[in-house]
Formats: C-alpha cells, structure tokens, sequence
C-alpha cells in the first residue's frame, strides 16, 4: 500500500484516510446525469435493435470515461490543485461527449469520439507523468499506467479513424474501440515488453470505489424519477394516468431496494478490507454495475412509455425495454453479489424467468398491466431480501444474496 508522503501530496492518504467523496466528484458527476439523460430518450428516440445497439455502444463509451475517472479520483485526491484542473478538463471534454451522443452515429461522429479520446488518453496521460516524476518508471504503478496508456492509445485511433468514417465502417470499428477498451483490464493491459499488471498492484481504496459507484446508480434511477414526472406532468391526469406514475414510481423504489437494502453497504465492507480490492474494484464495480446501469436506462424509457400511453396494448419495443431492463438490471445485480459474496442468487435467477415468462403475456396486455406484473416481480424480490436478512447488519460471505 502507498503513502500520500511518497506522491508529492497529490495522491490520497491511504492508511487511516476515510477515503469519502469528495464535493468536486459530485459536481463532476452532474455531467453524467445529463449524459444518462441523453441516452434515455436517445434510446426512446431509436425504439429500434439497430438504435438500441447503438445506445448501447455509447453507454459502454459513456461508462468507461466515468469509471476510469472514478479510478483515477480514488488514488490522486481531488482537493489538490493539478488534480483539480485535470478533472474540471476532464469535466468540459465529459459534457462535449454528451452533448455528441443524440447524433454520435451520424454527423457528431468526430467530435464524440474526439471528446471521449481526450478524457481518457489526456488524463491517463497525467497519471503516468506524475507517477514517473515521483514514483520512477519502474514502480509497479507506473508500469501499470504505461500499459494502460498504451492500450487507450490503440483504441483511441480506432475511435478517431471511426468517427472520420461513416456507416458500417464506423460501427466495426467502435466495436473494436470498445473491445481494445474493455478488454484492457480484463488481460491486465497485457503490453509486449512490458508484461502485464496484476491486480494486487492498483491498490485501490475500496470504500471509496464503493460509493462511487453506488451514486452513479443513484443517477440512474433518478433519470427514471425525472421521466416519470415529467411525462406525467405533460399529460392529461386520470385515474389511469395516476396509476401508471404510481407503478413507474413503485418500480423504481423496488430497484432501489434490490441495490441498497443490504448488499451494497455489505459489499463496501468486503472491499474495504480486501487483500485485493482491486479485483473487486475490476469485476463487481466496474464490469458488473455496467448491466444494471443499463438496465436502469431501459427501465426508465419504458416508465416514459408506459406513463404516456398506459392504456394501449404494450408494444415490442415496451415488452423489449420493460421487461428485457429489469430483466438485465437483475441480471447485472445476480454477478454483482456473486463477485463479492462468492455465491449465485437464486432468487434472482427465478425472478428473471418470471420475467421471461411474461413476454408472450406482454403483446396482449396494456402497457398498464405490464408494468404491474413487472414491479409485482421486482416488488417480491425487495421483500425477499428484507425478510431474509431481516435483523442481519453484515452479509458475509457464503451466504445467498
């Protein structure tokens, strides 16, 4: 583990620092509430397989500038002036990106690609030359920032030439962006040379990590909040307009729940005191929260609809968002806990065969009806979980989740 001392001041405190949030984090984040926001009726705007792909693509690019900023925030201490500039940079090039996303696809192409390409090979790149400055280029953290570069240097080009092109082109091409991209951390950022990194080097603040990613959840569930009342205020008020913003509200109360009840403060606790935070902070954080948040995103698309048309017979598109949503918030929820507690929730499994159960169910019932059965589902899983764990502060692991 490494000192504050050892850093010139700039990273954080390690050994007895409370690792919080910081306020320039929370500011920083309400850049990506916006971007969540764009996703959401870019999604409801393309209500196609095409446009949901699409949505996807840029949700993972959107995630990836997000989370390695939250990495990159858990070792260099916001409060400190070079740290500062870096993230309000960062920030400006964060809002450029989501301003991109409606027309990413079309003639945005360049500049959400330019923007994403700065966040992550500009900041990276201020990493490594601090860390050399006062690390040396042989430090494990160095070298795990070289090839870190390294590898968003590769697909930084793929997402340059990408956003030149168009069609077909700049589709295989994100595509292969986004596999260089994720792919890193799964090998190790593997470089010839160089090696790869071990996951016991990157000596993460785990609690910190934790809360980070628990408030972008909160962002995402608050998009559903937002849709929900805003559509609701934009139609005529009935007794089945009430109830549908009732059920969408419900809804969104019941994930909360899923999420919050018990598993992410026990969670917090396994990796704060991990031997290897780091692989928690690889898998259960950054690559298992990913199928919620999207999740979330499609949930909320579907609460819009539902709200505005609760009457009419759900459509494939609502079927697809509402129940294919919860259904991958669940999903995403079920490899979260068995990452951390090391055991698989059968009781999610169940609930997303519930779900599976519903969708030929869903082209024959209103939009209403639908919404109904899915937070019925999600609504039993919450209750599930309380009586469960009633009494119980910790959720250790080898116990169910």
């Amino acid at each position: 583990m490494v000192h504050d001392s050892d850093h010139g001041g700039m990273l954080r405190a390690r050994e007895g620092a409370d690792g919080r949030v910081t306020p320039l984090e929370l500011f920083f984040d309400l850049v990506y509430v916006f971007a969540v926001t764009q996703l959401s009726h870019r999604l409801l705007d393309h209500l196609t397989v095409r446009g949901a792909l699409e949505t996807l693509m840029l949700l993972l690019a959107v995630w990836g500038a997000w989370i390695y900023t939250s990495w990159f925030t858990n070792w260099f201490h916001p409060n400190r002036l070079a740290v500062r500039l870096v993230l309000v940079a960062v920030m400006l090039a964060s809002l450029v990106m989501s301003v991109a996303l409606p027309d990413a696809f079309g003639d945005r192409g360049l500049m959400f690609a330019s923007a994403y390409v700065a966040i992550q090979v500009g900041r990276t790149a201020f990493v490594l030359i601090t860390l050399r400055k006062s690390l040396g280029e042989s430090h494990p953290l160095s070298r795990t920032f070289q090839r870190i570069l390294s590898w968003l240097v590769a697909s930084g080009v793929l997402w340059i030439i990408g956003g030149l092109l168009d069609g077909e082109a700049r589709y295989a091409l994100w595509g292969l962006a986004l596999a260089v991209d994720y792919g890193g951390p799964v090998t190790g950022y593997y470089v010839p040379g160089l090696g790869r990194s071990r996951t016991e080097e990157w000596t993460i603040e785990g609690g910190h990590f934790a809360e980070r990613c628990q408030l972008f959840v909160i962002i995402a569930l608050g998009e559903s909040i937002l849709v929900t009342g805003t559509t609701f205020g934009e139609i005529e008020a009935s007794a089945i307009a009430v109830s549908a913003f009732v059920v969408a509200f419900l809804g969104s109360v019941a994930l909360w729940w899923i999420y919050f009840a018990r598993s992410a403060e026990a969670a917090r606790e396994i990796i704060s005191s991990s031997e290897d935070p780091g692989r928690l902070g690889r898998s259960a954080y950054t690559f298992f929260h990913l199928p919620m948040v999207a999740g979330i995103i499609a949930v909320a698309a579907a609460d819009e609809l539902t709200v505005a048309h609760p009457g009419e017979r759900a459509t494939a598109a609502l079927v697809a968002l509402t129940l294919g949503g919860t259904a991958l918030f669940l999903a995403g929820h079920a490899l979260f806990t068995w990452a951390i507690f090391g055991v698989l929730s059968w009781p999610r499994v169940v609930a997303i065969a519930a779900l599976i159960a519903l969708v030929p169910v869903g082209f024959v019932v209103p939009a209403l009806a639908l919404g109904v059965a899915v937070v019925l589902i999600v609504a039993a899983l919450a209750v599930w979980d309380t009586l469960a764990y009633r009494g119980s502060v910790h959720l250790p692991r080898g116990i169910i989740k």
